[in-house]
């Protein structure tokens, strides 16, 4: 029966009648209610889908927007990772959260959740309760932001651009981004995307810098998907007469992340719940606040913007 109930659920997902919000709900549902019949395939195929549909979503961008997104998110970014690993390393050893699922969940915080995490988790040794600790930690809060942030963009009478900064430095994982910022509106959308997958790169420096503080060798994970995603805009940008095409790829693209964003949901389950326990909890929610807050601070402000 369970089988059955995921297999419908996901044609639902990829139908294009539900929006991303509500795939992830719908997702939550499942996997606090009934047991995942598909578990592992599951996790599986929604890592390759979420780098699949992000791709996707680079034939409807324009190459020039994304460079300047980029470009000017570029400082933000390398001062806010810096400040965040260090606060979130500092608030673990207060709140005495284990040294390695700390510097998980900050490295999660800072750059792109369960990317960051799944890349520099193997490098400093950690654990697969370490892991899975980090993991649910970011997800409960990913799952927070997805519907948490349009209401508070709009709260604030935020702009398309503000938002999209605010979401790409401040939500953890590029699915929950993407899905906040499609719902906020095309530009943010565009924005929020592009920040965040510049965000992503700075997986190679972080995991450098883990293996060589660590003497770890293990095999330092590149995000191809984020170059893919450059050459699909660049199409788009220097290929007006295949515009059609490359706007159905596009569309694919949302329905892959919607996809995506149901499969991500299912993963949660009482057992998760569990392990994460109340600490590291505690950590990832007081750091995320803080981030949260002080970007919104700044935005408004017009300290920082696109």
């Amino acid at each position: 029966m369970s089988k059955i109930v995921f297999v419908l659920a996901l044609l639902l997902s990829a139908s294009g009648l539900i929006s991303p919000p509500f795939a992830l709900l719908g997702g939550l549902v499942f996997g606090l209610a009934i047991p995942h019949p598909f578990q592992l395939e599951s996790k599986r195929l929604s890592r390759f889908l979420l780098q699949a549909s992000v791709v996707g979503l680079g034939f409807g961008m324009n190459l020039h927007q994304v460079l300047e997104a980029g470009r000017s998110g570029f400082l933000y970014t390398a001062v806010s990772i810096t400040a965040v690993m260090f606060l979130g390393l500092g608030l673990g050893y207060l709140l005495s959260v284990g040294k390695k699922s700390a510097f998980l969940i900050s490295a999660g915080t800072a750059i792109c959740g369960g990317s960051a995490i799944a890349a520099v988790g193997p490098i400093a040794d950690a654990s697969e309760e370490e892991m899975a600790v980090s993991l649910g930690a970011v997800f409960i809060l990913n799952s927070v932001a997805l519907f948490l942030f349009p209401v508070i963009g709009s709260a604030f009478h935020m702009t398309q651009s503000q938002f999209g900064l605010w979401s790409a430095l401040a939500i953890h994982d590029t699915s929950s981004v993407v899905g906040a910022t499609a719902k906020y509106g095309p530009t943010a959308l565009a924005v929020g995307t592009t920040v965040k997958l510049a965000r992503a790169l700075w997986i190679v420096p972080l995991s450098l810098v883990t293996a060589v503080t660590l003497k770890s060798k293990a095999r330092i994970q590149w995000p191809w998907f984020i170059l893919l995603f450059c050459l699909a805009a660049l199409a788009n940008t220097l290929l007006p007469t295949f515009n059609p095409a490359f706007a159905t790829l596009s569309h694919l693209g949302r329905i892959g992340l919607t996809v995506t964003l149901f499969l991500i949901g299912t993963g949660l389950n009482k057992k998760t719940l569990k392990q994460v326990g109340i600490r590291p909890l505690l950590q990832g929610v007081t750091l995320w606040m803080i981030v949260g807050t002080a970007t919104l601070a700044l935005i408004l402000s017009n300290w920082i913007h696109i």
